[in-house]
C-alpha cells in the first residue's frame, strides 16, 4: 500500500512538473521579456555611466576580486575573458581559475580513493583541472552555431530594411530589437556602441573581433568597403545570406559523407573500456589483475594514452573545413 501511494505521487509530481515545464515556464518567461521591453521603451534619460559601459565592456562583478585581479593581468585572463564573452557565460576569469582548482582536488582525491594509486588521482587531477575550461569551450561551441545558423536570417532582415528606406544604423537596431539571441544581443550591442558615439567602422570591428566567425569578417569588410566605394548594400547583403546558407548546405553534406569515420572513432574509443566491464563479470579474478598487478597498470595506462591519440587522430582525419 505504501508503495502504491509513493508511486502515486511521484507520478502526479512528474505530471504537474511536466505541466509547468511546458506551459506556465514559457508564459512566465514571455511575460519577463515583454516588461522587460517595456521598460526599456519607457526609459527616457540614459546615464553616462550606462553609455561608458555600452562603449567599453565592463568586467562583471565577482566575489573573488583578488584572483581576478592576479588572473586578469596575464595572457591567460585575456584569453579566459573572450571565451567567456563568447561562450555567453555569466562569470569572471577568477571564477573560472577557482573551480578549475576545485575540480581538480575533488576529482583527483575521488580517483585516489576509489584506486589507492598516486599516479591515477595526479591523472584524474589533470583532467578535473580541464573540466570547466572545456564546458566553456562547448557552450561557446553551441552559441557559435546558434549565430551561424541565425546570421543568414539577420543579412536578409537588414537588406530589407535598408530596401525599405531605412539607414544602415536603423536597421542594425531593427535586427537587434526583433532576433533573439545571441543574434540579436550583438547586433544590439553594435547599435548601442555607434549610437554612443563609437564610430560604426570600430563598431563593427570589434563585433568581428568579438564573434570571431569567418562569415560576421565578411559581412564587416562588405559593409566597410561598400561604404568606402558605394554600390548597393541590399543586394550586397542579400547575396552574402544567399553564400552563408550555401556553406551551410555543404557543410551538412561533408557531415554526412564523414559521418562513418566519427562513427568509428566513437566506436573504437567505446569498445576498451565495453569489453572491460563485459570482462569484469565474466571472469573477475583475470580483470583484477591488472590493476593490481604493475604490469597490468602500465598496460592500462599505455592503452588510455594510445586510444586518446587514436580518436583525436581520426578527429583530425575526417575534420574538412567548409
Amino acid at each position: 500500500m505504501l508503495l502504491s501511494i509513493l508511486v502515486f505521487f511521484v507520478v502526479v509530481g512528474g505530471v504537474c512538473g511536466a505541466y509547468y515545464a511546458l506551459v506556465h515556464r514559457p508564459e512566465g518567461a514571455a511575460g519577463r521579456q515583454f516588461e522587460q521591453r517595456l521598460k526599456d521603451l519607457s526609459t527616457v534619460g540614459i546615464d553616462d555611466d550606462v553609455a561608458t559601459s555600452v562603449l567599453k565592456s565592463q568586467p562583471k562583478a565577482s566575489a573573488l576580486p583578488m584572483v581576478d585581479r592576479f588572473v586578469g593581468g596575464t595572457n591567460a585572463g585575456s584569453w579566459l575573458s573572450n571565451l567567456i564573452e563568447q561562450s555567453g557565460v555569466a562569470t569572471t576569469p577568477g571564477g573560472v581559475v577557482t573551480m578549475s582548482l576545485t575540480a581538480a582536488i575533488v576529482v583527483g582525491l575521488v580517483a585516489f580513493l576509489v584506486s589507492r594509486m598516486v599516479p591515477v588521482g595526479f591523472a584524474a587531477a589533470a583532467a578535473g583541472l580541464t573540466l570547466p575550461v572545456t564546458w566553456l569551450k562547448i557552450k561557446r561551441g553551441r552559441r557559435m552555431r546558434t549565430f551561424e545558423e541565425q546570421f543568414p536570417e539577420a543579412l536578409d532582415l537588414l537588406s530589407r530594411a535598408i530596401r525599405a528606406g531605412h539607414a544602415f544604423q536603423t536597421a542594425l537596431g531593427m535586427v537587434g530589437d526583433e532576433l533573439k539571441a545571441p543574434v540579436g544581443p550583438e547586433f544590439k550591442k553594435t547599435f548601442d556602441q555607434q549610437n554612443f558615439g563609437l564610430p560604426l567602422r570600430d563598431a563593427l570591428n570589434e563585433m568581428s573581433v568579438r564573434i570571431g566567425l569567418l562569415d560576421v569578417r565578411f559581412f564587416v569588410t562588405a559593409v566597410l568597403i561598400q561604404r568606402d566605394t558605394g554600390g548597393n548594400l541590399s543586394e550586397i547583403l542579400e547575396n552574402l545570406a544567399h553564400v552563408v546558407r550555401e556553406r551551410f548546405k555543404i557543410r551538412r553534406q561533408v557531415r554526412v559523407h564523414t559521418a562513418h569515420g566519427r562513427f568509428t572513432g566513437y566506436v573504437l574509443l567505446a569498445l576498451p573500456a565495453a569489453l572491460a566491464v563485459a570482462l569484469s563479470f565474466i571472469n573477475p579474478d583475470h580483470m583484477q589483475a591488472l590493476f593490481r598487478e604493475r604490469m597490468g597498470q602500465m598496460m592500462l595506462m599505455g592503452a588510455i594514452v594510445m586510444q586518446t591519440i587514436g580518436f583525436f587522430w581520426i578527429r583530425q582525419v575526417i575534420k574538412i573545413e567548409v
